[in-house]
């Protein structure tokens, strides 16, 4: 990786038609009719300015639209981002440009209307097939919406993936098979399965809903494993499965460390350049903030240009830390090279060898020539992985 490498675009769309109980995203319940997308259009394409001035000559490998529901934004809005990002950059000939959206906002003449004004990808979020499930998850759409989008985007988009969650209250194994299997017959090449997690902050957390219990949690996990691996999707990352060739480039960019722009209300990125002094050493990473609230996001672009609320160098014990956060969640792991190109060889081999060793004993983890990665049993206890690499750690002085 250098400083010159192609770049993400993440775009963030901050409204929902409502605020799931699971949720812990930066969104917030308004109608359509209420959010002004032409103001939300003009403040974006003003950031696109802002930010090409720092990233000349760089391309474009992928646009992500999250949220939020931007399936709720209208295709012309996504059409002049689009326009004013290939106008800034060079997108590259596979450039891969996604949208997420939820089944209630899906309709095959918005669809086709995306589709015209550029994005090759939709992302459904369904969340689960089982209709009481829907409704606890705080769901808009009903089992047979799900599937009815999930036609739509098959029809009118060569690549699609869809969102499920698993480990719900009083799901069992047998529950979730059946509901695994019905899904890997809609899938074309990708989908994602998280495990329920309980957010501070979230009706869910202040319901007290329970997680599932460790053991049910690592069955249904390992149950999850295997019948993707069976179905031709073996999992890439922690929580995403995908035929080869089929994974998503742009989530990608975030977990090997990569690039990324980051512009909406509450959105992050990473932009990189060589170190002072050391030309062939570790690159400097840049770390942006935007404004996380809706309506100080677009006063502040009104006002200065730009709605950056901090911009700041990492450390490199903080770019350690995050890029051994992330790229564990890759079945692929840390590669020895790019880590050295971010981090610096010296602090791959700073990682606590005793756990290491402990690690790699207990068939946890593989260490060879191409780097450090989790095992799939691993995977089931990642945080204390990660936890066990990064302690003890020595003080992180300069290379020389």
């Amino acid at each position: 990786m250098t400083a010159q490498d192609p770049l993400a675009l993440y775009v963030h769309w901050p409204w929902c038609l409502a605020k799931c109980p699971y949720c812990d995203f930066n969104s917030r319940a308004l109608s359509p009719a209420k959010a002004d997308q032409d103001a939300y259009r003009d403040a974006i394409l003003h950031e696109l300015d802002h930010y090409a001035e720092q990233t000349k000559g760089r391309a474009l490998s992928s646009i992500f639209f999250g949220g939020g529901t931007p399936s709720l934004i209208v295709p012309e809005t996504i059409n002049a981002i689009i326009a004013s990002a290939s106008q800034h950059w060079n997108l590259q000939s596979d450039c891969e440009i996604t949208l997420e959206a939820n089944p209630t906002s899906i309709e095959a003449s918005k669809f086709r209307g995306f589709r015209d004004a550029g994005i090759n990808r939709v992302s459904v979020g369904v969340q689960a097939l089982n209709d009481e499930a829907l409704h606890a998850l705080g769901r808009e759409h009903s089992v047979e919406e799900a599937l009815h989008a999930l036609n739509i985007a098959s029809a009118i988009f060569d690549r699609f993936t869809f969102d499920l969650i698993y480990a719900r209250p009083g799901q069992g194994q047998g529950d979730w098979a059946d509901e695994l299997e019905q899904a890997l017959e809609l899938t074309n090449g990708h989908i994602s399965l998280y495990q329920l997690t309980i957010e501070p902050g979230t009706p869910y957390f202040r319901q007290r809903i329970p997680e599932a219990e460790e053991n049910l949690a690592a069955d249904l996990y390992l149950m999850t494993q295997e019948m993707c691996l069976d179905a031709g999707m073996p999992a890439y990352e922690v929580s995403n499965h995908a035929r080869p060739g089929q994974e998503s480039r742009h989530n990608i960019t975030y977990w090997t460390g990569s690039d990324y722009i980051g512009i909406g209300p509450g959105a992050h990125g990473r932009l990189s350049a060589p170190t002072a002094g050391m030309e062939n050493g570790p690159l400097t990473t840049r770390a942006t903030y935007q404004i996380a609230d809706p309506a100080r996001w677009l006063n502040g672009i009104s006002a200065k240009g730009h709605a950056t609320a901090k911009v700041w160098d990492l450390s490199r014990q903080e770019r350690l830390e995050e890029i051994v956060l992330s790229g564990l969640r890759l079945t692929e792991g840390l590669n020895r090279a790019r880590f050295a190109r971010q981090c610096g060889q010296e602090l791959f081999n700073a990682l606590n060898s005793n756990a290491i060793l402990e690690l790699q004993n207990a068939q946890l983890i593989t260490v060879d020539d191409l780097g450090l990665r989790t095992t799939t049993e691993g995977r089931l206890v990642l945080n204390t992985i990660i936890n066990r690499l990064l302690e003890d750690q020595p003080p992180v002085t300069p290379a020389i």
